[in-house]
């Protein structure tokens, strides 16, 4: 099969589409048939190597996982035996993990692979998982939100932030997106009540206070971060920082220092994690069906073009997905 494949860290120069074996799924996991797959941080962090510290886990010349792409959406071709709910010819989309999906086939566990929503394309499919999955667990299981309560998103006009704008509203919050001139439109679109720009406007300097802060840049200090916050409020972080390339520790920093500050203040401070779950996928099928949450995509590109594709989302600040047709 045909496959976006890279042996070294780098620029997208070196992703490189050539034939692969294609994958045989074991008891628990399914092989599916991809149509799109969607473009993430994740993407270039790996194909960068970046932050360096990451690949003491992952390879220090190269990814273990040569090919790229977690996010997809297509049909299945093949189960294992053990795997329950999916068949052959299912329209479906899932994570394959750190890595994949950028290829005619994907082979993915079965706890991150649900039903595709049928009012949905395969790309607009292609674009929830990692995204609408890391919204979702931060905004419903981490900060808890409810009805009536003050949520900023910052970085809302990104992958993650349309979903957590659009999830926080069907949560009966009072949204706040902050973004660049240019999405303005696009966030309040989603359902904000009040959109923030950044070449304006500093949110961490307002007199507006919020019970939840889910920032999805990493590019400010937690003492900033902390500042919008009521004195009992949550402060979600969630990856971000810069897309240029050469950090040590990237976002993993603030993650440092929020583990150190985080015994002393009031204020409940919190990492992030969103592992794959088909009960996530499940509920993110269901809101979709409800009317309640949709995806966004700002481009498409054939998987030959992956290395354009992931290059627009470094150097552009891409609006919402970006999305590669197979």
């Amino acid at each position: 099969m045909k496959a976006v494949v890279q042996d070294r860290y780098g620029s997208p120069d070196v992703l490189e589409v050539r034939d692969v074996a294609t994958p045989v799924p074991g008891d628990h996991e399914v092989l599916v048939r991809v149509r799109a797959a969607s473009v993430n941080a994740l993407d270039w962090h790996f194909m960068r190597g970046d932050p360096y510290v990451m690949r003491l886990g992952v390879g220090l010349r190269g990814p273990r996982v040569a090919v790229r792409g977690a996010d997809f959406a297509g049909v299945v071709a093949a189960v294992g035996g053990a795997v329950e709910g999916l068949a052959p010819g299912d329209e479906v989309f899932g994570e394959a993990g750190v890595g994949g999906a950028f290829a005619e086939y994907v082979r993915a566990r079965d706890t991150a692979v649900e039903l595709k929503p049928p009012s949905l394309t395969f790309e607009q499919a292609a674009a929830m998982p990692l995204a609408a999955n890391t919204a979702l667990v931060g905004l419903r299981d981490v900060a808890r939100v409810r009805a009536g309560q003050r949520v900023l998103v910052n970085g809302a006009s990104g992958g993650v932030g349309t979903f957590a704008v659009q999830l926080a509203k069907a949560f009966g919050a009072e949204v706040t997106g902050v973004c660049r001139t240019r999405n303005v439109e696009l966030v309040r679109s989603l359902g904000a009540d009040h959109v923030v720009d950044y070449t304006r406007e500093d949110f961490t300097r307002g007199e507006r206070r919020y019970d939840v802060v889910l920032d999805l840049v990493g590019n400010r200090p937690l003492s900033a971060l902390r500042r919008p916050l009521t004195p009992t409020g949550t402060l979600v972080l969630s990856g971000g920082g810069t897309s240029e390339g050469g950090s040590l520790l990237g976002p993993m920093g603030l993650f440092l220092r929020r583990r150190l500050l985080n015994p002393f203040v009031g204020q409940r401070l919190v990492e992030l994690p969103a592992k794959p779950s088909r009960a996530n996928l499940v509920a993110l099928r269901e809101l979709v069906e409800a009317g309640r949450l949709t995806p966004v995509v700002d481009r498409t590109y054939p998987m030959e073009e992956a290395a354009e594709a992931i290059r627009y989302v470094e150097v552009e600040h891409a609006r919402a997905k970006v999305v590669l047709t197979v």
